[in-house]
């Protein structure tokens, strides 16, 4: 469903104002280079730090990706895998040349997975090509606001000319209008998904997002990783009625889960270690 004009001139003037402390809870302190922590249902920000740096956001693109799909409709129809979609690695499903499988069922690879194959697979059945797709995603982040970033491919992986890029602030126009999309938020709140590939075998997909799997509270949203980018993460969650959203880039591995965890604590006002899973990790 097309996200009114009215909501997306509201995000963006919300984004520029400085943070509000979420209760009496301490500001927390962030590993990651930028980050943003806002209420998904307001805009309202709550934490930010270098949050219009440019940076690469590796696999964290791929829900600009999704809302492309979405927008296109016919998820349940299929798409035929082309040519360019197995070279993509390193992560990947092993969909095959020439296979058909429903858009929705690669869709929810992709967001559960992040398989690399699958986003080249989804942006060619749309647009022909990726170059094509490309323009679509730059078109699509302007008109959500994210006026500060520059698209070439559908799953972020390294470009040669390094020329791939957003900020934490941009990221955050695309995430509030990813996590407004039943589809979207439906899929990224799985923590594994069965995949059925054409010749009927099944596999079960993990969620990449840690704390996704790691708390009660967490519903969403979108993992990233590659050397250029470091690991970067959008993670969603509620409680209480509050919605809320954090963004965090240029973080390690050590670091990143943690990060975007206590962002979520501290706009919910909530203790974390309440909200544990205990098959979670």
């Amino acid at each position: 469903m097309p996200i009114a004009t009215s909501h997306l001139r509201s995000l963006v003037a919300l984004l520029t104002f400085l943070p509000a402390l979420a209760g009496h809870a301490a500001v927390p302190a962030i590993f990651g280079k930028s980050a943003i922590l806002f209420d998904a249902n307001t805009g309202e920000v709550l934490y930010k730090k270098n949050e219009t740096m440019r940076t690469p956001i590796a696999s964290t693109q791929k829900l600009l990706t999704s809302l492309l799909i979405v927008k296109a409709g016919n998820l349940q129809g299929n798409l035929t895998v082309p040519p360019e979609a197995p070279a993509q690695e390193p992560t990947k499903l092993g969909i095959k040349v020439g296979e058909k499988y429903p858009r929705i069922n690669v869709l929810t690879a992709l967001l559960v997975k992040s398989a690399n194959d699958t986003a080249v697979a989804l942006a060619v059945d749309n647009a022909g090509s990726i170059p094509a797709f490309a323009e679509k995603m730059n078109a699509e982040a302007r008109r959500l606001g994210a006026r500060n970033s520059h698209f070439e491919n559908p799953n972020g992986l390294p470009v040669p000319d390094q020329n791939q890029y957003s900020t934490a602030r941009d990221l955050a126009c695309i995430a509030r209008a990813a996590y407004r999309s039943p589809t979207i938020r439906d899929i990224v709140d799985r923590r594994t998904y069965v995949f059925t590939y054409a010749n009927g075998k099944t596999t079960v997909l993990t969620n990449t997002n840690r704390v996704l799997r790691g708390y009660s509270f967490c519903n969403g949203m979108k993992t990233g990783y590659t050397d250029l980018a470091g690991h970067c993460l959008v993670a969603s969650g509620a409680y209480g009625g509050r919605d809320m959203i954090a963004v965090v880039l240029k973080s390690d591995k050590a670091h990143v889960w943690d990060d975007a965890a206590k962002l979520l604590e501290y706009g919910l006002g909530i203790d974390r270690q309440k909200f544990l899973l205990k098959d979670g990790g």
